[in-house]
């Protein structure tokens, strides 16, 4: 192995997060954390889903750091599931080092033992959402979907989000810029925040599993000061009354229960509006008579609200939108990051369908398992083909010719060739590769068919 270039270790500050798998919710437990450090989350999962750990945060954190010791150079990302230490093996599941292509562009080797290590302990919430109601009348309305944070469903969410520009990062440095400017009490009068995050863009592009996987990384990162996260999705389209008038009245509901879960200073609060059109049609159409007049005060009453709610430091309001030209300017301009999400690019989608390959040999699905290059390796050899490069240059052109398809129907072609194309337990990769071909061929008559029928 090469000499570790020392400048990669003096700025390659790494945040090793360590999490349980277990059934309770509570607490979120942290070990050490530097809040300058650029983030590379390292987690630790319970074996065993009934039987909580009652090991102490400090010898975690012990034993954690002699793995590290024993392996102190990664090459990116890397998962430990199998442990020397019994120690570790009772109490974990899994030691992760993730999010180093976020900060370290170029692959190339990272020694942990010049690195600023931050480590987080976490218990993941297995418990899956309750239900928020509202009552109207005579009927009971399902407002809001509920998740304690960190939760097992979304677990391995965020690693499996593929975007070509810095969408990530930037998310994660805003939370961290504003909740840095409430700590030094940063006048807001003079520099101002809501706290408000708008992704918009096509359909089936990963907008609402962006804000979920945020809400858990930043819960994650943010457990030395929050012993655990709330996130709220409001359902839209249930807030709009079949009652005259009251489709305000509702918001105002939803928002006084939100405010509740706010006072909780030990939680960290995300507040997801999905399809936020629903709530802030324009109030222009409004009074042209293009939107229903009791949308107007849905829409004040949801601008007053996160007027009143940004004011608090633990509250992130994260909303997702298809429509962007049927959301009031008042609300867009409320938000402070505007983040277009839109289809992958050929890089994108070879990433992505390197990612199922990898899961499907590791199922045994794929068999026997083939060793395949990244696109950037594929760079390093000037797409050269050879016994080692052909299969991972033929994934490449599936790539390119897939582009155009969201990232919704990219993570199910590999099941729709398996379905279509294979019908056995196991295949080679070759043989997965030519029926994934066909599936993306399939995909694109589909779409023909369907806008011809229009």
């Amino acid at each position: 192995m090469g000499q570790i270039p020392r400048a990669l270790g003096s700025r390659g500050n790494i945040d090793i997060a360590i999490g349980a798998g277990v059934s309770q919710a509570l607490p979120c437990q942290e070990a050490y954390r530097s809040d300058r450090t650029p983030w590379c989350d390292l987690s630790t999962s319970q074996r065993g889903r009934q039987v909580a750990s009652t090991a102490k945060k400090e010898d975690i954190k012990l034993s954690v750091r002699k793995l590290l010791n024993r392996h102190n150079i990664v090459f990116g990302d890397y998962t430990w599931t199998e442990f020397d230490d019994p120690f570790l093996s009772r109490n974990v599941q899994s030691v992760s080092i993730v999010d180093t292509e976020l900060k370290v562009k170029d692959p190339q080797p990272i020694d942990l033992s010049v690195c600023t290590i931050a480590l987080h302990i976490f218990h993941l919430n297995e418990d899956g959402p309750t239900s928020e109601n509202l009552e109207e009348e005579t009927e009971n309305i399902i407002a809001a979907n509920h998740w304690v944070l960190p939760a097992a469903e979304f677990h391995g969410l965020w690693d499996s989000l593929v975007y070509d520009v810095e969408v990530k990062s930037h998310l994660l440095d805003y939370v961290m810029t504003a909740l840095l400017f409430s700590d030094r009490n940063v006048d807001s009068n003079l520099i101002t925040w809501n706290r408000v995050v708008l992704l918009h863009g096509p359909p089936g592009t990963g907008k609402t599993s962006l804000c979920r996987a945020l809400a858990q990384k930043l819960t994650i990162r943010l457990s030395s000061r929050y012993r655990y996260g709330q996130l709220i999705e409001i359902n839209s389209h249930s807030l709009f009354s079949k009652w005259f008038s009251e489709s305000g009245k509702l918001v105002t509901k939803m928002f006084q229960k939100i405010q509740d879960l706010i006072d909780d200073k030990d939680a960290l609060v995300f507040v997801l509006i999905d399809e936020v059109e629903s709530l802030t049609a324009s109030r222009n159409a409004c009074r042209a008579g293009t939107e229903p007049s009791d949308a107007i005060r849905v829409v004040n009453a949801v601008l007053t609200q996160i007027d009143q709610i940004k004011r608090h430091s633990n509250v992130v309001i994260l909303t997702t939108s298809n429509i962007t030209e049927r959301i009031d300017v008042a609300f867009v301009d409320r938000a402070d990051i505007r983040q277009y999400i839109g289809p992958p690019s050929a890089a994108a989608i070879f990433k992505i369908y390197l990612s199922c390959l990898e899961e499907l040999m590791k199922c045994q699905i794929i068999y026997p398992r083939q060793q395949l290059l990244t696109l950037r390796e594929l760079e390093m050899i000037g797409f050269i083909e050879n016994n080692v490069s052909k299969l991972s240059l033929l994934l490449s052109e599936i790539s390119r010719k897939s582009e155009g398809l969201s990232g919704r129907v990219l993570r199910k072609l590999p099941f729709l060739a398996h379905a279509l194309y294979i019908q056995a337990p196991t295949v080679t990769i070759e043989g997965f590769l030519q029926a994934l071909s066909l599936a993306v061929d399939k995909q694109f008559e589909e779409r023909e068919k369907l806008s011809s029928c229009d």
